[in-house]
């Protein structure tokens, strides 16, 4: 917890011409100015987070995710309105409703979806240890600037053109990310900037940077997500990996069967499982599938892919635990994929329990990872996958 009061600000004024309602687009499930509300609320920093804006749909959406509202007037909500006057505008309502005054002011962009929790922590934290008066957060940049002269002469800017010097040989140098922005509160109400006193510097990741400024940004953005997402979903998983177990109904299919006139049952696969689970056992993974299910589509399926598989189990956790010991596997070391509430004693028993997109909110609450994918729709597949990232 903070010992400090930190205010977190959002500016997201309403007008948008390259994309229009941009702090609100759609992307990868939320809306634009979520990612950052989320960012900024889990940040350990921070202890008070709003966004400052002059639309309706966006007040709305930052309260739904959290973020409480300041209402910005129209004079200081056009385009050429500087972020500054929507950050002082804030800070004064918030002085004069509640005689609320914070000691440091955080600045964070809507349009800077990649922002983690983690960049906010450690532009605050640079700027208490180096006491400085403000803070950013920017990325290392080793490329070379060019401009032309009166003449039309290029001529380097961050470098001498007759000297091409290596990337060890040059002083460092860093971008701007568009993303963070610290200052001391009573700092920031007497210089009217962002950047005044002693200014620190944080460098994050380059992989975290991306501005949404055009539609082809949010393309990127989804790709560098789902990157993101990616890599903490695998971090969460044990090391090493050494058990996979699955369960069949909503996992391997979405859950529906088709029943012909003769009372036959049918179900529907996803065929890229099969490839991960060949990969995760040629890893040296134990597969295991358990299915509280009677018919033999199960052992069908999984002698197709030849997997070990037991079905018609009605407790499932006396079967796990037997089947683990038997192997000499500990069940720190084992994952299991389900998605009802006869899985839920299972997925705690075990290092990590995932759950499928569209689980049962039991098992949903059970999980400590809960996939994108829903069951039958690619999820065995996902988690294969992330075995394997994990066990790179």
């Amino acid at each position: 917890m903070s010992e400090r009061e930190v205010l977190a600000v959002i500016p997201a004024r309403g007008g948008s011409k390259g994309i229009p309602h941009k702090n609100i687009v759609p992307l990868c499930g939320k809306p634009l100015i979520a990612w950052t509300i989320e960012a900024a609320r889990a940040a350990k920093s921070v202890t008070r987070v709003v966004v400052s804006t002059d639309d309706d749909r966006i007040a709305d959406t930052a309260r739904r995710f959290g973020a409480e509202v300041v209402t910005r007037p129209a004079e200081i909500s056009g385009d050429l309105a500087p972020s500054e006057a929507a950050l002082l505008h804030a800070l004064d309502t918030l002085r004069d409703a509640e005689a609320y005054q914070p000691d440091l002011l955080v600045f964070l962009q809507c349009t800077a979806p990649l922002t983690t929790a983690d960049d906010i922590d450690a532009t605050v934290d640079i700027l208490i240890h180096q006491e400085a008066d403000s803070a950013l957060a920017a990325v290392p940049f080793h490329y070379f600037l060019w401009r032309t002269d009166q003449a039309g002469n290029a001529v380097g800017v961050n470098h001498d053109k007759s000297r091409r010097l290596m990337r060890q040989e040059r002083e460092p140098e860093y971008l701007e990310a568009g993303a963070v922005y610290v200052m001391r509160v009573p700092g920031f109400r007497e210089a009217r900037h962002r950047f005044f006193g002693k200014t620190a510097l944080h460098a994050m990741p380059g992989s975290h940077r991306l501005e949404i400024d055009e539609p082809a940004d949010l393309d990127r953005a989804a790709a560098l997500l789902e990157l993101q997402r990616a890599d903490r979903d695998a971090a969460q998983l044990p090391d090493p990996v050494r058990a996979l177990i699955l369960d069949f109904d909503g996992v391997f299919t979405d859950n529906r069967v088709v029943v012909s006139e003769d009372g036959r049952e049918a179900v529907a696969c996803n065929r890229s499982d099969g490839m991960g689970l060949r990969r995760v056992r040629e890893a040296g993974v134990a597969v295991f599938v358990l299915s509280t299910e009677t018919n033999t589509v199960v052992k069908t399926r999984c002698d197709k892919l030849g997997l070990e598989c037991v079905h018609a189990v009605e407790d499932k956790i006396a079967v796990l635990t037997r089947w683990l010991e038997e192997r000499g596997v500990p069940a720190s070391q084992a994952v299991y994929l389900g998605n009802d509430v006869n899985d839920v004693e299972c997925m705690k028993a075990v290092g990590c329990g995932i759950a499928v997109a569209d689980a049962r909110p039991e098992a949903r609450q059970a999980a400590a990872l809960i996939l994108p994918t829903r069951g039958g729709h690619g999820a065995v597949r996902d988690v294969c996958d992330m075995i394997l990232e994990r066990l790179r």
